[in-house]
């Protein structure tokens, strides 16, 4: 199985990219992982947040294969602990071709990239900027393969 996570717009923070740049090559140890940045939209400020978010998820779709598992990161979708979250991962792993997480922009989803959606999972109750989510999901897919393989990574 492929794993591919789509961002809205590329990660600026140095550490932040530092950061995911070591996760995503420690997560290939395990599984093919894949970072797919679409790029963020121009003239934003003559689009209503509905126009941007529609624009952006055309650019979403196109990214898409209908075979594909998609799952939304969104503040609404279902909460896992880590342990929880690397057999979810793992049942995922037995079932998808590909497995894309998408990170959208920041206003969200089109009500088209939600229908296309086959879940939506939450990293937290609280709100993260969208370059920190990246960094908090690639550990996160990391933390879950270490699981998996009964390494000592996490501790319980």
């Amino acid at each position: 199985m492929k794993t591919i996570l789509i961002q809205v717009g590329k990660t600026t923070n140095k550490h932040f990219i530092a950061g995911i740049n070591d996760y995503v090559e420690r997560i290939n140890h395990y599984m093919p992982f894949e970072v797919i940045t679409i790029p963020e939209l121009k003239n934003t400020k003559n689009l209503t947040e509905e126009q941007q978010k529609q624009a952006e998820g055309e650019l979403i779709l196109k990214q898409l294969q209908s075979s594909d598992t998609v799952v939304l990161l969104d503040e609404h979708g279902s909460e896992y602990r880590s342990i929880e979250f690397a057999r979810w991962l793992e049942q995922k792993r037995n079932t998808a071709r590909r497995l894309l997480f998408v990170i959208g922009g920041p206003y969200g989803f089109s009500k088209d990239v939600y229908a296309r959606a086959n879940e939506q999972v939450s990293l937290s109750k609280m709100t993260f900027s969208h370059q920190m989510i990246r960094l908090t999901f690639t550990e996160q897919i990391y933390r879950a393969c270490t699981i998996i393989k009964g390494e000592p990574y996490h501790h319980e």
